[in-house]
């Protein structure tokens, strides 16, 4: 089992990858293959019925460029440029230190990353489901291709659930009557409904109850990367922030008498000015040529 958890998630692999195409393609297999058809005849607009297929293109084009494009990868030869990008706070990232591993220096907000073996710029995390790192260069296609799943999640629950609302109407369900356990007539509520549209199409209430789940799953996180977006933070620095001890660097030499100081943010520069940054990164282009 060690050595099974140890491949998924220390080692680089197409597991997760091959997973997340998988769900999505059984997801939109069951969509087509049988909501989209009735909703058609129950005369549902096209364009309406369109929008997840044209979210879907979007989010694989994006998921394609977060999974092979460089995250900000540190080298001898964009060491020197990266290390002006940004301020060295002297906490979480003091001057002056050296990845062995990579033999170079570290600029302010990167990390090593022990799954790609590399030193990355402005590093977020690793993504097992994109098999990279998220870093400064393609933290703006991490940001799309997460904004566009939620979104398709969302569309096809909302397709579906209208599809089920308005199948119950359009057949009168919600005024059935059935005979229970004691002998008695009684109206159909909410609960014996779903339990009847489960019998009659199960494929479809497990498919929306599965979309509607992912849609806040996926929803919580993309309002987290947000936050971070907007207040100039990655998910390392928010990790470690609150850990973050002037005595804790052991490459900070600190007279004994020196009082610990908490980490703060240093880099955000106000709403459009941080989400500018994910955007256009400020040394992309000039690392990127003298690579």
């Amino acid at each position: 089992m060690r050595k099974v958890l140890h491949y998924l998630f220390h080692t680089r692999n197409h597991t997760f990858i091959m997973l997340h195409l998988l769900l999505q393609g059984m997801v939109y297999a069951e969509y087509t293959w049988e909501v989209f058809g009735y909703c058609q005849e129950l005369g549902f607009s096209l364009h309406y019925l369109l929008l997840p297929y044209l979210l879907l293109v979007i989010n694989l084009v994006f998921f394609t460029l977060s999974c092979v494009s460089n995250p900000g990868t540190i080298t001898k030869a964009n060491e020197f440029s990266l290390l002006q990008v940004y301020e060295f706070d002297e906490v979480m990232f003091p001057k002056n230190t050296k990845c062995f591993t990579c033999n170079v220096r570290k600029p302010a907000r990167s990390k090593h990353c022990r799954v790609c073996n590399r030193c990355v710029h402005r590093f977020d995390h690793h993504c097992v489901w994109v098999n990279n790192c998220i870093g400064a260069w393609n933290a703006r296609y991490f940001l799309i291709y997460l904004l566009t799943l939620t979104a398709s999640a969302a569309t096809m629950a909302v397709v579906s659930t209208v599809f089920l609302v308005q199948l119950v109407v359009v057949s009168d369900l919600y005024l059935e009557t059935y005979v229970d356990d004691l002998g008695h007539l009684q109206v159909i509520d909410i609960v014996f409904l779903i339990q009847y549209l489960f019998l009659t199409l199960p494929r479809i209430v497990f498919t929306l109850g599965f979309v509607v789940m992912l849609s806040f799953l996926l929803g919580g996180y993309l309002c987290f990367t947000l936050y971070l977006a907007a207040t100039n933070q990655t998910t390392n620095e928010w990790y470690r922030g609150d850990r973050a001890w002037c005595h804790h660097c052991p490459h900070v030499a600190r007279p004994p008498s020196a009082e610990p100081q908490v980490y703060r943010n240093i880099h955000s520069h106000g709403l459009w000015s941080n989400l500018g940054e994910i955007f256009l990164p400020a040394a992309a282009h000039c690392a990127e040529k003298m690579n």
